[in-house]
């Protein structure tokens, strides 16, 4: 079976192009022109350049001993929190910027949930002098208020969204509505693999510079190129897309994604997406939605500010749907106990969504002689109040 999207945008029967007219003429010239820029050698020779000078790639990927003897396996961490910024987010968002700027956009907004992508949006709209403005639920402004003075340092706007339950998902119907306001001259960034077709390919294939590495990286730390299981966390879904891009279909390499089950998948608090949700659509794309018996979206529950969205990107969907993906549910206190191990076990202070994936170990033995590849997308300074939170000075 082939996981890549085909012509018509879909992933098996998830994804495609659900828009308001408006903004038909704006997807569908992306639709037609993002491959070609991005495949041009100026454009690969400025964001490689990019990746290279200002992100600071090739990220490490680190062999973690001591979390290696605890599990009894061989533990690998893809150390997407040491990039500029903290997190995998910059690599969407440059290309993203760059490929806006080549199509004559001159003004760029985003959605954020945990602040990393508005973070990373802001910073490259700084580097490039584009203005930016950045949707971000009310109540992710206040748990992670770190994140939000770095966007208006760098000089983004930063609007708080009151509907809903003021988190991801309504940031990103604000940033939508936006984009249908102002669609001429804005380019919107979305922040993971979700939203209309061309998005989701587009971002997977911005963030498959992770795969692409991964695969380098063991070739000359293990002399193969492929790792046994591959873990990465899913909200939308663009760490863990990139991720397993280079793997989709090298049925050698087993893919386990983590999504949050928040206080449990047999309460409402949870934001479990794949293993709760029903076919929908939702932001432009045809996938698993949380939703109740008539359709309307049940609002989804984290710790994690960029785990809680209802949605799941179309390309996992279709992975789990298929039985590529082993998707494991790691609730708010599992991902916790794993950050304070991972910490000090190794002395990284994971953030909360890379928490998730090392939750997988709670959940899942691994054999001595396998090699697992787990992408510790960001890195935790924007949860240390969250952290604080948890664990009191005595423990």
């Amino acid at each position: 079976m082939n996981y890549h999207v085909n012509e018509e945008g879909y992933y098996g029967e998830f994804g495609g192009a659900y828009i308001p007219e408006i903004l038909h003429g704006n997807v569908e010239r992306l639709k037609r022109e993002y491959l070609q820029i991005m495949e041009s050698p100026d454009f690969r020779r400025e964001f490689d350049a990019l990746m290279r000078d200002y992100v600071g790639r090739p990220s490490p990927l680190y062999y973690a001993k001591r979390l290696s003897e605890k599990y009894g396996t061989r533990i690998y961490l893809k150390r997407e929190d040491l990039n500029h910024t903290g997190a995998h987010k910059i690599n969407n968002a440059i290309g993203q910027v760059l490929l806006a700027r080549r199509m004559g956009k001159t003004r760029i907004i985003a959605e954020t949930g945990a602040g990393q992508h508005g973070v990373a949006t802001a910073t490259v709209c700084a580097l490039m002098g584009i203005p930016c403005v950045v949707y971000m639920g009310k109540t992710d402004t206040e748990r992670q208020r770190l994140n939000v003075r770095k966007m208006e340092m760098l000089g983004a706007e930063v609007r708080p969204v009151t509907s809903g339950n003021m988190t991801l998902k309504d940031a990103t119907n604000e940033a939508i509505r936006d984009w249908c306001c102002n669609p001429s001259d804005t380019h919107y960034v979305i922040g993971s693999v979700v939203g209309p077709h061309p998005y989701p390919d587009m971002v997977t294939r911005f963030q498959a510079i992770i795969s692409e590495e991964i695969r380098e990286q063991l070739q000359q730390q293990e002399g193969r190129g492929y790792p046994d299981y591959l873990i990465a966390c899913v909200g939308g879904g663009s760490n863990a897309a990139g991720t397993f891009y280079h793997y989709l279909n090298d049925e050698r390499v087993k893919l386990v994604a983590a999504e949050a089950a928040g206080m449990g998948v047999n309460t409402t608090e949870t934001a479990a997406t794949i293993l709760l949700g029903k076919r929908g659509i939702i932001h432009g794309s045809r996938t698993f939605v949380m939703q109740d018996e008539d359709g309307q979206i049940i609002e989804p529950y984290s710790v994690s500010a960029g785990l809680d969205y209802p949605g799941i990107g179309p390309l996992h969907a279709h992975l789990a749907d298929s039985g590529r993906t082993e998707v494991l549910a790691v609730t708010d206190r599992q991902a916790l106990d794993a950050a304070k191990e991972l910490t000090l076990l190794e002395g990284i202070i994971p953030a909360l969504e890379s928490s998730h994936a090392l939750g997988v170990f709670q959940h899942k033995t691994f054999r001595p002689d396998n090699l697992v590849v787990l992408t510790l997308s960001g890195r935790g300074d924007k949860d240390m109040e969250t952290y604080i939170d948890h664990f009191p000075q005595h423990q």
